[in-house]
């Protein structure tokens, strides 16, 4: 349960300009930006005593936010949930599979199979990948999380190369991209390689992208907001026009976002 700035629990003061709402949760005060004369941010103003007369709701296209009970029709119309125009890429439930499709088991190669110099020669090119986030793990600014984060990239990356699918004139397409970083460290560790497009698939709006700073000459990249279930590589129009041959790489898929690009896997 959260409580107002004046709550007896809240340590400190909220920061200048910033909302007085103290989220219990989180333990510290609502970092929203207030407008001027107000104390507290439009998502927590029914804490506020000048609010007291106006009723905030859930919305609901999206319980995540609220908004004023007297302005639900104005926010429907703009709201970032709202049912947008389908693009071409959209074809509903394309790799939701057959009801009675039969599973075929993945052919899985031990490690235990290989001979020694493929051993040396896999630990050799792992190595090499991963020498791309060498100076991030050794960051002081990154905390343990940030740590994991990184590592589990740099297997990642590894697993790209030893598969020799770390080159030029290619499209990456990173399912459940989230922030966009496993694509970030796949373009570091390509440097300088040309014509190499990236489309990072998330089905909900994300805060704190890391795509939109790149601006390299040889790399493009291209945010779609779309649910896997539905998503048609073969209409994508750069996929379509430029040729290019498809990685696909993730990082943060569920279980049944996994399946769904399995399905698509044995579609082709």
């Amino acid at each position: 349960m959260a409580t107002s700035a004046t709550s007896p629990h809240a340590p400190g003061f909220p920061a200048e300009g910033r909302c007085g709402y103290y989220v219990e949760k989180k333990k510290r005060f609502c970092r929203m930006v207030v407008a001027a004369g107000k104390r507290f941010c439009g998502e927590h103003a029914g804490a506020a005593e000048e609010e007291d007369a106006r009723k905030r709701i859930l919305c609901p296209l999206d319980p995540k936010h609220t908004v004023y009970e007297d302005q639900l029709a104005k926010h429907l119309k703009k709201c970032n949930s709202r049912e947008k125009p389908k693009p071409d890429f959209y074809i509903q439930d394309i790799n939701a599979g057959l009801r009675d499709e039969t599973e075929i088991p993945e052919q899985l190669v031990p490690i235990s199979s290989l001979s020694e110099e493929q051993l040396e020669k896999l630990i050799k090119k792992l190595r090499k990948a991963s020498e791309a986030l060498h100076d991030a793990l050794k960051d002081p600014k990154n905390g343990d999380s940030a740590t994991k984060h990184l590592k589990q990239q740099a297997s990642i990356l590894g697993n790209i190369e030893n598969l020799k699918l770390l080159g030029p004139r290619r499209c990456f397409v990173e399912f459940g991209a989230g922030k966009g970083k496993l694509s970030h460290w796949v373009d570091i560790a390509l440097k300088d390689a040309e014509k190499v497009h990236f489309i990072l698939v998330e089905k909900v709006t994300t805060r704190f992208k890391v795509d939109g700073k790149h601006r390299k000459k040889n790399s493009v990249f291209e945010r779609l907001q779309i649910d896997i279930q539905h998503l048609c590589l073969n209409k994508i129009p750069v996929l379509r026009e430029e040729k290019l041959p498809v990685v696909g790489i993730g990082k943060h898929l569920c279980g049944m976002a996994t399946g769904f690009l399995v399905l698509k896997k044995r579609r082709k």
